[in-house]
C-alpha cells in the first residue's frame, strides 16, 4: 500500500485528502483498526518520532500524549507513587510497575487531562495488555506503537464501538534526508531535523553553578526531545521523567513560559491531599471529574465549592483551596527542569519559572541580553546550559 485514501483533509470541505508515498514505494505504516484522519496522522506522525527518539536516548519505554499536533505530554517509563497514581486517575491498576509501557502511558495522559482529551498516544514500545486496558478507559482518538500483543490489540479494537484508530508503524522506517510541503501552492524543501538530542547538548553550562544530577540531565533531555516536536515558539517543564508543562504555539516567548509554567503547577496541585480528597460523586465520569478538578485549582468559570454548585459534583461541601494555600504547596516544589526552543531574551522567563521550582535550564543562548539572563538564573541557584540549537518547528 504506497496511499492511504482520507475520508477528508483538516476540515470536511477539503477533498479529496490522502497520504502516500512520492517514490511510489510502500508506506511504512499499517492500519490495523478504525479510519484515521488527516489531522490524526499528523499527530501520530509527529508524536512516533518523540517517543522513539526519547527510547533511543533514555533507554527507558516512552509514551506521549498528542492534540492539535503538539504534545501535550511526554513519559518515560518510571514507576508512578501512589500519590501520582491517584492523580493519574491509576491508583486502581494491580502490578502497573509491571509494564514500564503503561507507567509511561499513565504519566504521559494524566499530566494534562484537560488538553489530552480526545488525543493521540504514541507508544515506543509493542503496547501490550495493561497499557491498552488503561487507554481503552480514555477519551481518545487513536494510538501509534512499533506493534500490539493479540490481547492489546483485541481491546483496543473494542474501544469506540469498534471504530477506534490503531495504526502499527515499521520501527525501522528511515524518511528521507530532505522533506518537502506545500503551503499555497508553493513547494518548500528542507532538510530534516535529525539533530541528535543527548548529554553532549548540556556540556556549555554558563551559570556558576555548573552540576546537571543524573535526573535532571535524563528530565533535560525529555524537555528538548518534547519541543523538537512542538509547534514553536515553545517552553516546557520536566521533572520525574516526564514533561509537565507545555507551552506551545505562542507568539512571545514569555507566554509560553507562563503557559506551561500554569500546566506545570496544576500538575502540582493535582497532587495536593485538597485535591485527591475531593468527595467526588460516584456517577462523575472521568472527563468530568478532570474539569471540576482544574476548576476548583484554577477557580475559571465557576466556583465549584459555592452553594447550587457543589452538589453536582459532591457528595458533600468542599472547603475553596485558596491561593494562599496554593501557593505554599508549590513553594515545596523544586528540582524542575525547563527548556527552551529558542533563546531567552529576557530574564522575566527565569523568574516565572522560579515560581513553578525550576532548578535546571536548557536554552540555545544568543541573545543580546544572555547576561542578564544568566545573571538572573545565578540569583536563585539555578544550573543553565547554552544548547547552541534552536528547536523550531512548524
Amino acid at each position: 500500500m504506497n496511499e492511504y485514501q482520507l475520508k477528508y483533509g483538516c476540515n470536511p470541505n477539503q477533498k479529496p485528502a490522502r497520504i502516500f508515498m512520492r517514490d511510489g514505494s510502500e508506506l511504512p505504516l499499517k492500519v490495523l483498526n478504525g479510519r484515521p484522519g488527516y489531522i490524526n496522522f499528523l499527530d501520530a506522525l509527529n508524536s512516533w518520532q518523540l517517543v522513539k527518539e526519547v527510547k533511543e536516548v533514555t533507554g527507558l519505554p516512552a509514551a506521549a500524549s498528542f492534540k492539535h499536533v503538539s504534545p501535550t505530554s511526554c513519559a518515560v517509563g518510571l514507576p508512578l507513587s501512589d500519590r501520582l497514581k491517584k492523580a493519574c486517575f491509576v491508583d486502581d491498576v494491580k502490578n502497573l510497575e509491571a509494564s514500564p509501557l503503561a507507567c509511561a502511558y499513565a504519566r504521559a495522559r494524566g499530566t494534562d487531562r484537560m488538553c489530552s482529551f480526545g488525543d493521540w498516544v504514541a507508544l515506543s514500545d509493542v503496547c501490550d495488555k495493561t497499557t491498552a486496558k488503561l487507554i481503552r478507559r480514555e477519551v481518545s482518538d487513536g494510538v501509534i506503537a512499533p506493534g500490539y500483543t493479540d490481547e492489546a490489540l483485541e481491546i483496543l479494537k473494542k474501544k469506540r464501538g469498534g471504530s477506534y484508530n490503531v495504526v502499527e508503524i515499521d520501527p525501522a522506517y528511515v524518511p528521507e534526508v530532505q522533506e518537502v510541503k506545500q503551503v499555497f501552492g508553493i513547494s518548500f524543501e528542507q532538510g530534516r531535523n535529525n539533530f541528535r538530542i543527548d548529554a553532549d547538548l548540556l556540556k556549555n553550562v554558563v551559570t556558576a553553578k555548573k552540576e546537571f544530577p543524573e535526573e535532571a540531565v535524563r528530565d533535560l533531555i525529555i524537555a528538548l526531545l518534547t519541543l523538537k516536536y512542538t509547534q514553536s515558539n515553545s517552553v516546557c517543564y520536566a521533572v520525574d521523567g516526564q514533561a509537565i508543562g507545555v507551552g506551545a504555539g505562542q507568539q512571545s516567548r514569555i507566554h509560553c513560559t507562563r503557559l506551561a509554567g500554569s500546566k506545570a503547577d496544576t500538575w502540582f496541585l493535582r497532587q495536593a491531599d485538597q485535591v485527591l480528597d475531593l468527595p467526588f460523586r460516584a456517577d462523575l465520569g472521568r472527563p468530568e471529574r478532570d474539569n471540576v478538578i482544574d476548576g476548583y485549582i484554577n477557580q475559571n468559570e465557576e466556583d465549584v465549592t459555592a452553594d447550587g454548585n457543589w452538589q453536582k459534583y459532591f457528595t458533600e461541601q468542599p472547603a475553596p483551596f485558596t491561593k494562599e494555600a496554593q501557593q505554599a504547596y508549590l513553594a515545596t516544589m523544586q528540582d524542575v527542569s525547563l527548556a527552551s526552543d529558542a533563546f531567552f531574551p529576557f530574564e522575566d522567563n527565569i523568574e516565572r519559572a522560579k515560581k513553578s521550582g525550576v532548578k535546571y535550564v536548557a536554552e540555545p543562548g544568543g541573545s543580546i541580553r544572555d547576561e542578564q539572563v544568566i545573571e538572573c538564573c545565578d540569583k536563585y541557584g539555578m544550573v543553565m546550559a547554552f544548547t547552541g540549537m534552536r528547536l523550531f518547528h512548524h
